[in-house]
């Protein structure tokens, strides 16, 4: 019998932890941050629901933030993860690679390229523009993997 691993998905939360991110994100088995944290009592909210992932995005520097790598790999449910603030600095080349997440444009995105899936769970902190607020989740059972946005403001 083979048991769903369930992976949250957030970026660009600029210092703000919304209950209704923190909500979302309760039960995960993992939770993957995509840069643009800002402080590190963000990271700290997080890892209060899950063992966490992270890497640095364009606004983030200080203590404990600069120590963050700018990409990294992980291997969870047999499924590699590659994750990296910004698209524009995926590599050309992925192989071994099932799942690229980014962050940065604040866009929420799920879609598959050449055999990789590429989630962008959006932006779940200030809103900017008239982008919706979103985090994603990212659902692994038995090698089958299926993605989805979750809004977290109406």
């Amino acid at each position: 019998m083979s048991t769903a691993l369930s992976i949250g998905l957030i970026s660009d939360t600029h210092n703000l932890v919304r209950p209704e991110a923190l909500a979302a994100l309760r039960g995960c088995d993992r939770i993957v941050h995509a840069g643009d944290i800002c402080r590190p009592t963000v990271l700290d909210a997080l890892a209060e629901l899950a063992p966490l992932t992270v890497v640095r995005g364009n606004n983030d520097s200080g203590e404990r933030i600069d120590e963050l790598p700018e990409a990294t790999t992980l291997t969870v449910g047999g499924v590699t993860i590659f994750v990296v603030h910004d698209i524009a600095d995926v590599p050309r080349e992925l192989a071994g690679i099932d799942v690229v997440v980014t962050g940065h444009s604040h866009k929420p995105l799920i879609e598959r390229r050449d055999g990789v899936l590429f989630v962008n769970p959006g932006s779940a902190g200030p809103r900017r523009f008239t982008l919706p607020v979103t985090l994603g989740l990212l659902t692994i059972e038995r090698g089958k993997l299926e993605a989805r946005i979750v809004p977290l403001l109406d």
